[in-house]
C-alpha cells in the first residue's frame, strides 16, 4: 500500500486516518496527553482528536513531527506498527591490537542475544540508582543503556544484555525498551511519570521501593561495570548523552532505523572508545 499524498494549499498532506489507532496507542503508551502532542504539532486540542479520530488528515510537517516524536518513520505510521529491519551481522576485522592477545587481528561474527530478563534487572538496577535524579527521563536512560551494552562489549568482549538497538536521530534507542517497561509496570516495580527538566517535558520511571530488586541474572562484573557507567554518565543531560552517542562508530555508520553492529565498537574514536589499546 502506498500513501496518499494530496496537496492543500502550497503543502503537501498525507491520509493517515486509517494509522490513527497507532499513533493513539504510542501516545498513551508513553504517557503523552493530547494536548502536549497538540502543542508540539502546533495545532488545537480538537484537530489532533479529530486526527485520533480518524475526521482529520495529517499535514506532512506535522507527520514528520510525530515521527520525531515517538522516533518512528513515515512507513511505520503508514503501516501502523514500529518496524525493525532483519540484519545479517558480517564477518568484521578489528583494526586494533588487543593488549593481551599479541599481533594477531581477530575475525568474528556478533550477534546479539537479547535476554529479556537480564534487561529487566539491569534497568531496574539503574533506576535504583539514577532513576530519580531530575535529569534521568526516558532520552538519557536509552543512551545509559546503550552505553552500558557497548561498552562492556569492547571491554570484555562479551555481551552484557545483549539488547538490540537502532539509528534514530537522536541516538541509540533499544528495540525492546516498551515491551520491558510495560512488564515491569505490570508487575507493579515501576511506574511512569510525567515531568520536566527545565523546559522540557520528559518521561521518567520511578521504581517501587516496596520491592525487592532481582539481580540473580547480573554478575559482580557487570554490576560494577553498570555503577562505573553510572558515575561517568548519569549527570549528563539529554542533549549531552544524545551528542556523546552520535559520535560513536556504531551510530555513526549504521543506516538510518537500522540496527546498530556490536562490532563497530572495535572502530570507534579515542573519545568513546573505552578500552586500552597497545598502538598499531
Amino acid at each position: 500500500m502506498s500513501l496518499t499524498f494530496r496537496h492543500r494549499k502550497s503543502s503537501m498532506a498525507i491520509m493517515v486516518n486509517k494509522y490513527h489507532a497507532f499513533i493513539k496507542s504510542l501516545r498513551t503508551e508513553r504517557g503523552f496527553s493530547q494536548l502536549e502532542i497538540a502543542k508540539k504539532l502546533g495545532i488545537s486540542r480538537s484537530s489532533y482528536i479529530a486526527f485520533e479520530q480518524g475526521r482529520r488528515e495529517l499535514a506532512m510537517t506535522e507527520a514528520n513531527e510525530l515521527g520525531k516524536i515517538f522516533e518512528i518513520s513515515l512507513d511505520d505510521i503508514q503501516n501502523g506498527k514500529i518496524s525493525v529491519p532483519e540484519v545479517i551481522f558480517e564477518k568484521s576485522k578489528k583494526i586494533k591490537k588487543i593488549k593481551g592477545i599479541g599481533n594477531d587481528v581477530w575475525e568474528r561474527v556478533s550477534i546479539p542475544q537479547e535476554r529479556v530478563e537480564k534487561f529487566k534487572q539491569a534497568l531496574s538496577y539503574v533506576l535504583s540508582k539514577v532513576g530519580g535524579k531530575p535529569n534521568i527521563g526516558q532520552t538519557v536512560l536509552y543512551k545509559l543503556l546503550y552505553f552500558i551494552d557497548f561498552d562492556y562489549y569492547e571491554k570484555f568482549e562479551e555481551q552484557l544484555i545483549g539488547a538490540r538497538y537502532i539509528k534514530n536521530t537522536h541516538g541509540p534507542t533499544p528495540v525492546a525498551f516498551t515491551e520491558i517497561i510495560n512488564d515491569l509496570e505490570e508487575e507493579g516495580k515501576i511506574e511512569t511519570i510525567k515531568s520536566k527538566f527545565y523546559k522540557y517535558e520528559q518521561t521518567k520511571y520511578l521504581i517501587n521501593p516496596t520491592k525487592p530488586l532481582e539481580l540473580s541474572e547480573l554478575s559482580g562484573q557487570e554490576i560494577a561495570h553498570i555503577d562505573w557507567e553510572i558515575n561517568r554518565l548519569s549527570d549528563f543531560t539529554a542533549s549531552q548523552i544524545s551528542a556523546l552517542s552520535h559520535k560513536d562508530t556504531p551510530w555513526l555508520v549504521a543506516k538510518e532505523r537500522g540496527i546498530l553492529n556490536y562490532e563497530h565498537v572495535f572502530y570507534r574514536p579515542e573519545e568513546t572508545s573505552v578500552r586500552e589499546y597497545e598502538p598499531l
